[in-house]
């Protein structure tokens, strides 16, 4: 309880708080009950605290620490070590030097370029094909099921792949095709599983979230609720505009354009484009040139359109 007594100053109207009391957080009976049947039907379906959500912590000591780090402790330090010992040295000095060692604990195919200031986790779970190109300040977190980044594929500068997969879920994981690249600060997110084909292009900042939380229940909190993960597939030669969010369960067909920022929540046609919150199909791709785009540079050409 919050008592309030006013100044006798009428020209600024003062207010003092002279006494504050806070009344302790109450819980109503229906409330209490209505958790306390959620337990028993748990208990009774055989749902532990864990897998209903409740009891799952995001931080804890030194021991959980190491377990989202690496496969054990010695892993830890080994990788830690080898990062440690190359991964800051600049300029094709570095770059050289990593594509050498860090194949004592990266799956690596044929030479690829791992630029410093990249940050890797669980990296024996990692795979990077000929040509894959790491940018300063990457991070790749890939747990089990790992994240497999094709031949060529270029992932840029403050790119976050996390696969996230603290709950033992069967399908996640990330996995990008041949050709694409990363944008600028973008984030994929891998509880569900996400796929990416062959030369699809995300610009700077896109997010692609294979994972929802569930919030039906008003007397939990989210976080006591659990989460779905079903997966997102984004099919060869898609761009994904600025800013785009690429929701759980979605997928994007062959030769899709997203606008840049559009919240995808339903799955895109092939050789459509889908802009708009939520995102809708805005214009099919059928073949014939839109004027008023200007001059349009490929390789050496140029030609107006």
């Amino acid at each position: 309880m919050i008592n309030v007594s006013e100044t006798a100053d009428p020209e600024n109207s003062i207010q003092l708080i002279t006494d504050v009391q806070v009344e302790p957080n109450q819980t109503d009976d229906a409330t209490l009950m209505e958790r306390s049947l959620d337990d028993q039907a748990e208990r009774e379906i055989g749902i532990s605290p864990l897998e209903s959500g409740r009891g799952h912590r995001i931080s804890g000591g030194v021991g959980l620490y190491v377990r989202r780090q690496a496969d054990g402790l010695g892993r830890y330090v080994w990788e830690q070590a080898l990062q440690a010992l190359v991964g800051w040295v600049p300029t094709l000095v570095g770059i050289g030097l990593r594509a050498l060692a860090y194949r004592l604990m990266l799956r690596m195919d044929g030479w690829v370029a791992v630029e410093n200031g990249v940050r890797l986790r669980f990296a024996n779970h990692i795979t990077l094909r000929q040509r894959a190109y790491l940018d300063e300040g990457v991070y790749v977190h890939a747990c089990p099921h790992g994240v497999h980044i094709g031949a060529g594929t270029l992932v840029m500068h403050g790119a976050v792949l996390h696969v996230y997969n603290f709950r033992d879920l069967p399908h996640a994981g990330i996995w990008i095709g041949e050709d694409s690249l990363v944008g600028e600060y973008s984030v994929i997110r891998g509880q569900g599983g996400v796929h990416i084909g062959d030369r699809v292009y995300t610009s700077p900042m896109v997010q692609i979230v294979a994972v929802n939380h569930v919030f039906d229940r008003p007397t939990r909190s989210f976080t006591d609720q659990g989460i779905t993960a079903e997966g997102i597939t984004i099919e060869d030669d898609v761009w994904i505009g600025s800013g785009a969010v690429i929701c759980d369960g979605v997928s994007v067909g062959a030769g899709a354009v997203v606008a840049a920022g559009a919240v995808v929540t339903e799955d895109v046609p092939p050789h459509t484009v889908v802009a708009g919150v939520p995102a809708r199909v805005v214009r099919e791709i059928e073949g014939r040139e839109v004027g008023g785009r200007g001059e349009v540079y490929f390789g050496d050409e140029r030609w107006q359109v």
